[in-house]
């Protein structure tokens, strides 16, 4: 169960495409230590983009270990097939990509009632008026701030304009989805992403190779270093 309080405040969320797979037990450890709040996991199948990563198996093996929110990112051609699985697996958060569902209404009701909480996510080339008719949905709004499949791209400034719009959107609505930023999240882009009014930053290369994580989370949140 996901608290009120953690709804509230700024959530790190480290993925796991960026960390060793052959230590994935490492990983989890260094982003328990590191006092970030969500594991964010990129499924990648080979279609929608051109890296595989791991199914619902990596899911529910990492559940018992951790109490930390599971944020799933399906980018995949064929995410209604998935999320069951993936819900099953313990999943907290199960985002899809606008750009591979017909019937997105339809599949956000599915997720809900399968006990996870809905997100939808866009790629850069996306516009914002492909998702702005379920917004009042969704749980999670994630905005790709790189063109997804690889990790360690540079984050694509335009594309904090949509987390601006998004923003306004939801205070105009009074709607209350989170606001991601995925890509290009690190060091020299925290304030930007922050200031735009992004919630939860998926933090890849900056937080792996970090000499400290602790002190990299920090920084994420604004708090001395």
């Amino acid at each position: 169960m996901i608290s009120s309080g953690l709804m509230e405040a700024l959530s790190i969320a480290p993925s796991l495409l960026a960390a060793d797979f052959a230590d994935i037990a490492g990983a989890l450890a260094r982003i328990e230590a590191s006092g970030a709040d969500w594991i964010h996991l990129d499924v990648m199948d080979g279609r929608f983009v051109p890296n595989i990563t791991f199914g619902a198996k990596m899911v529910a093996d990492i559940r018992p270990r951790s109490k930390l929110v599971l944020d799933v990112h399906l980018m995949t051609e064929d995410p209604a097939s998935l999320v069951e699985a993936f819900a099953e697996a313990g999943s907290d958060f199960i985002t899809f990509h606008a750009e591979a569902v017909v019937h997105a209404h339809r599949l956000i009701e599915r997720i809900r009632a399968l006990g996870a909480r809905p997100g939808v996510a866009i790629v850069p080339s996306t516009p914002l008026s492909a998702i702005e008719e379920i917004l009042p949905f969704v749980d999670l709004v994630l905005v790709m701030t790189v063109n997804p499949g690889f990790g360690g791209q540079g984050l694509i400034p335009s594309c904090l304009d949509k987390v601006r719009r998004l923003a306004a959107l939801r205070t105009e609505k009074a709607l209350s989805f989170l606001l991601s930023v995925d890509g290009g999240v690190n060091g020299s882009t925290y304030r930007d992403c922050a200031d735009a009014g992004a919630e939860v930053f998926v933090m890849g290369s900056a937080f792996f190779t970090a000499k400290d994580p602790c002190l990299e989370v920090r920084n994420a949140r604004g708090l001395p270093v």
